[in-house]
Parts: structure tokens; sequence; C-alpha cells
């Protein structure tokens, strides 16, 4: 139907759902809306700020109506910090939302009328369940609702070290606690927050790209207690002095640090990775265990963020797998080797490759530390290393895929129809990405078998899938 509505215009909606993203969806005049922060089962009343030829874009000027499933979050810095989007949403509202955008993801993009989505499974922990923490730097802090209301600046304006404000790139909020890794990770970003106001050198900012101080990150083995503090900065040695005197306060402070390290990132983009590290006290990494496994993790590896959600993941690609024990099984994007070494002892063979050298040289540690044999490890450009895989390594009988946010590159899945294994275990964290690589896979005679959420991310829009594709017979 013709849009009518007008940029603008105030109108009253019911909020009936959320959509992929986690803007609310309501309807006027069976027209769709998307409503920032909006919550199922609230009226409201809202202004049109975007209009398209099917759609319109609102936010929220008045909540005229609760939500019977909303609930009281227990941040004081919700609704302004970009960590969390639904800490005001009950958690099993949350899966049931969580699991019917994964339902209409896979109609919608990847054509498939009556997908077999099952319920997510939820995360063993709501809160503290991060085990890695990206804090940014900035110049440009964000004054919060209780300032502006007050007009009393309870801090400078030109420093803050925080996480982004929500839709913000440019606006840091100035954290006193977060809910998301630990108490012990707040403590941290404290004290490391008024050591480096008080001390020389000021934030990177992508405006001027002129700054020393970039990101603090936070890495801690839930399962192990070992933890890593992560200074990334730019490439000025008249303040690496500033850097070593905050590590020394860091080891002071908390005993239970085990590692400090200094990434120098020399790049222009607004990345919590260097090109250089220093390592400032201990070994340089640390270490955490999954199930049986012990892995060793660098300030630079991918590592599943949820550590016990990750359990519940690569039991679920155990299952979808269905080893017999005789399989060959390439692990495409396979980091420090996580879901290699967890499914080694169920395989003949496990074949991982891996852009990141750093995390490649994890993985072949990582098999040290576990006494394992069967696995190797390959490190470059999939779109190449996948090309002659087979010149080296058998034809294997199941490819597990992990591929970041962006899916798979064209000629990876050019690459894997190729190859034809008869099974694919596909572990998205996107399920947009994920319903059109289903897509292309169905082209060339793979049927998605069936699909189970996790939950990784409480209180967010994210959900984690790990997907089934068998090759038809014939």
């Amino acid at each position: 139907m013709a849009n009518k509505l007008k940029r603008g215009s105030e109108l009253e909606l019911e909020i009936e759902a959320l959509a992929f993203g986690g803007r609310g969806v309501a309807r006027y005049d069976g027209l769709v809306v998307f409503v920032e922060n909006a919550l199922p089962r609230q009226r409201v009343r809202a202004r049109i700020v975007r209009t398209r030829k099917d759609y319109c874009e609102a936010r929220v000027l008045e909540v005229l109506k609760a939500s019977s499933q909303e609930v009281e979050p227990r941040c004081p810095h919700f609704g302004e910090c970009g960590g969390c989007r639904f800490q005001n949403l009950d958690y099993p509202a949350q899966l049931e939302y969580k699991h019917q955008q994964v339902v209409e993801v896979l109609q919608r993009l990847g054509g498939l009328p009556d997908p077999v989505v099952r319920p997510p499974r939820p995360s063993p922990e709501l809160y503290y369940y991060r085990n890695k923490m990206e804090f940014s730097f900035g110049r440009e802090r964000w004054v919060t609702r209780v300032e502006a209301e007050s007009g009393n600046l309870t801090r400078p304006k030109d420093f803050a070290l925080g996480l982004h404000v929500r839709g913000r790139f440019d606006k840091i909020l100035d954290l006193d606690t977060c809910y998301l890794q630990s108490p012990l990770s707040a403590e941290l970003l404290n004290l490391v927050r008024e050591r480096v106001r008080q001390g020389k050198g000021v934030p990177y900012s992508t405006r001027d790209h002129a700054g020393f101080w970039r990101h603090l990150v936070i890495r801690e083995g839930k399962n192990t207690g070992e933890v890593m503090v992560n200074l990334v900065t730019s490439d000025d040695r008249a303040f690496f002095d500033e850097v070593d005197a905050l590590s020394a306060d860091i080891q002071h402070a908390f005993p239970g640090v085990t590692t400090v390290v200094h990434n120098i990132n020399r790049r222009k983009a607004q990345v919590a990775t260097g090109e250089e590290e220093r390592v400032l006290f201990g070994p340089g990494y640390i270490r955490e265990r999954l199930g049986e496994r012990l892995f060793r993790i660098s300030a630079n590896s991918f590592f599943q963020t949820n550590t016990k959600g990750a359990e519940i993941l690569y039991n679920q690609v155990i299952e979808y797998g269905a080893f017999s024990g005789e399989e060959v099984v390439y692990d495409l994007y396979c980091g420090a080797g996580a879901i290699a070494l967890y499914v080694a002892d169920r395989v003949r063979q496990v074949v991982g490759f891996e852009l990141v050298e750093d995390a490649v040289r994890d993985a072949h540690v990582n098999c040290e530390l576990n006494d394992v044999q069967n696995c190797a490890f390959v490190a470059g450009d999939l779109k190449h290393t996948l090309a002659v895989a087979c010149e080296s390594w058998p034809r294997p009988d199941c490819v597990i895929l992990d591929p970041p946010r962006a899916g798979l590159h064209p000629s990876v899945l050019q690459q894997v129809q190729r190859l034809q294994p008869r099974r694919i275990v596909y572990v998205s964290c996107n399920p947009a990405t994920f319903a059109r690589d289903v897509k292309g896979l169905g082209a060339s005679g793979y049927v998605l078998h069936s699909v189970q959420p996790v939950d990784m991310f409480p209180h967010t829009a994210h959900i984690e899938v790990v997907g089934l594709l068998q090759l038809q017979a014939g």
C-alpha cells in the first residue's frame, strides 16, 4: 500500500513484536512502522523520523502503556549505553522474540517457507557472562541524562573511558559499572580511567586521527581465573613510559591480573588490536578451559566471548556432526582452534583454516597443551588456501563453518560447494548472512535440516545459530 505518513507525524502505536536487530514493530493502517527503543506489548506515542515506500521509522516520545513483559533494568547506565539493549525485557521474552526473528530471517532471506528452528538454548549466566570487553577512550564524553537535567557536570567533557553510546560512534559513556564481564573488570576500568586522566597523553580521535590512548581490553578465563589487561595505543614513543607506569599500578592494585600487554595500533581505524605488541608483565596470554580442553588465548586471538555458552554451542556442533570417528573435518575460520580441538577425539582428522597468524600459532600451542595429535592448521586467506587444500589433505566428510558477521566470502562459498562434503555444520553470529549463505548452498544441493539458536549475548539483539546442512543424494 502507498505510504501516506509524513516525517514529523505523531501517532499512537501498539508494538507487536521485535524486528531482527531489535526495533519494535507496529502497524498503522496496514503499514509497517519500526520503532526504536520500543518493547512488544507497549502502547506508545511516536514521531515518524523516516519514510520509505513500504515502511516508516519512528522514535518513542512517550510510553502510554507499559509492556507486560517489561522488567526493571539492573544497570544504572541502561538506556544510554550501547552495551545492553534489552535489560528491561523479561529474559524468556527475549528468547521468544529471538526465535521468531531467526525463523523470519530464514523465510525472508533464505527462501525457506517452513524452516525447522528449535527453541533457543538460554545462556547459563544472564550477567557477568562475557570473558572479553573492549572499552574505548574518547575526547567527547556523553553528558548523561542526570547531568543534563541538573545542569551539573560531574566530570570533564573532554575525556572518557567506557562504551559507545547507543547509535553514536563519536560519543563515549564514562562507565562506573558494567554487568557484562565481572566486578573485577569494572574495578580495573575505573583504575585505568583515573590513572590515564591524571597522566600524560590524550585519547585518540577519529576526527583528527591524533591522540595516544585508544582502547582498554580485558580478557578473563572464567574457568581458570586468569586475567589479561591489554592497553591499546597509538605509536607515540614519548608516552610509552606512561603505559609502563600504568602496568605497574595495575599489578600493584590487582594481584589477580596475570598478564599485561601493550598493543600499538598505527592504523586510522579504531580497532582494539595492534601491529606490534609489548608484553609488560606475565606470559602475554591467558588460558581458558572448555570442557576437557585447555586453550591459550593471546590478545588478538578470537575466542567465543561467552565461555559457558560456548560449551553449549560446541556440544551442538558435535550433535549435528554425528561423528563416527572416521571423518576428515575441515574447520574454516578456526581461530585459535577451539572447535577443532573440541571435536578432535570424535573424528579421524581435523584441518583448521584461519587468516590471523597469531591465532594459528595459538592453535598449534593448544594442540600441544592438550596432547592432540590429529589436528593441523593452515594460515592464510581462505579464498586461496582452501582452493589447494585437497593437494595436501584428504577431501572432507564434514565442513564446519564459523565465519565473521559478514558471512562467507563468495569465493569461499564456491570452494565449499566444490569440496562437496556430505555434511556442513554452520556456526553463525549473524542469522541474516547465515540465511543468505544457506540459500547459496541450497543451489548446489544442500538442504537445511535444522537450526539451533544459542543465546550467547543476553540483553542484546544478537543470537548465535548452529545449522545442519546435508547434501542431497543424487
